[in-house]
């Protein structure tokens, strides 16, 4: 399928939504988008396994990175695309997470040839499955260059405002060990499922910390994800593991927030199955302060895991910028709002001429 980046950004997301992309089946999306690039003269346009970067190269003082994924979560009776005119929301898989922000990023490729900060658009594979395949992890190893910039925007929904920052994300097991024995004669041991009760009390009591970051408040969250344990339906378990996740602020560095999780549960024996770090918002940046500016000044923090991490780690300040609720990414009734795509769409391109 061609897409045509003359079309508006509503028609040309329906056309994306239509490319069904489900992560790891990104090749025909990102055939489609490399051959729209292509031609584009003041584009120079690269290819990375199914990561599409393209950029300007006019010597600004500046540049920004503007990325988005190609990928989704799998099929929910949610494809085709439907526009319903009458409520201005355009629904199906993908539209809110976030083909609205790809086609924002393609018609700002396409129409904006000379921007007044250079710009690397990025339309990367496999953002929602295991950071293994991730189009940014495998840049960010191979060719770090293509990220470097002075600012970065991932056009991840925030329902067209400013989402700066993100909470970093790990994952525990805590286990407990018990003895086995007949469930008949449960004297004779120990059971590790009982034993983990203290691990729940703990979580219950768990006070959520709220730290203050560039005038933006987070709030942390530890809780139980996953139980298991059991032998048979006769038998004392003799171990049972409770998967924990915690949600912590991006003033906190992963070894703080493995510390703090271990000495958290004391006593009890821990392994670290998961980690990702956070990423400061930065609005103290002098890109990031133009941009925020530029789009009517508000912004809230972002409790969620994103890419924009992938950028902080490479000392490039980001933020989470595109339309549609996050609320509704990976749900069958999937949809954004046109005046979303539309606003994001004239905002960046105000941004990019002024």
């Amino acid at each position: 399928m061609s897409l045509d980046l003359t079309q508006d950004a509503v028609t040309l997301t329906r056309a994306l939504v239509d490319i069904e992309s489900v992560s790891l089946g990104e090749q025909e999306i990102a055939d489609a988008v490399q051959a729209a690039l292509a031609p584009l003269a003041h584009l120079t346009v690269s290819r990375h396994g199914h990561t599409i970067v393209a950029r300007t190269d006019l010597g600004r003082s500046e540049r920004v990175v503007i990325a988005g994924h190609l990928d989704t979560v799998p099929l929910n009776d949610n494809l085709p695309s439907r526009l319903d005119e009458a409520t201005g929301l355009l629904h199906g898989l993908g539209t809110c997470d976030m083909k609205g922000g790809d086609a924002v990023i393609l018609r700002l490729a396409a129409t904006v040839p000379e921007p007044n900060r250079d710009v690397t658009y990025i339309l990367y594979e496999a953002e929602e499955i295991d950071s293994a395949y991730n189009g940014l992890t495998h840049l960010s190893r191979d060719n770090p260059e293509l990220m470097r910039a002075d600012f970065a925007i991932l056009m991840e929904p925030s329902n067209a405002v400013v989402e700066a920052g993100c909470q970093g994300t790990l994952r525990v097991e805590v286990r407990t060990t018990g003895e086995r024995a007949h469930s008949a004669r449960s004297w004779r041991g120990v059971n590790a499922i009982h034993g983990a009760a203290e691990v729940l009390a703990r979580l219950n009591a768990y006070e959520a910390r709220r730290p203050v970051i560039d005038g933006l408040e987070y709030h942390e969250g530890l809780n139980a994800v996953f139980i298991r344990g059991g032998v048979a339906g006769n038998v004392l378990p003799d171990e049972c593991v409770v998967e924990v996740n915690f949600r912590f602020a991006p003033d906190r560095s992963e070894a703080e927030a493995e510390a703090f999780v271990r000495d958290f549960f004391h006593g009890f024996d821990v392994t670290l199955s998961d980690s990702a770090p956070g990423a400061l918002p930065g609005l103290d940046r002098p890109a990031a302060k133009a941009f925020v500016e530029a789009v009517g000044g508000e912004v809230n923090p972002k409790f969620g895991w994103t890419d924009v991490a992938r950028f902080t780690a490479l000392g490039v300040p980001a933020v989470n910028f595109g339309p549609g609720d996050p609320m509704l990414a990976h749900k069958q009734e999937e949809h954004v709002p046109v005046e979303h795509i539309e606003r994001c769409e004239r905002q960046l391109r105000e941004w990019l001429s002024a």
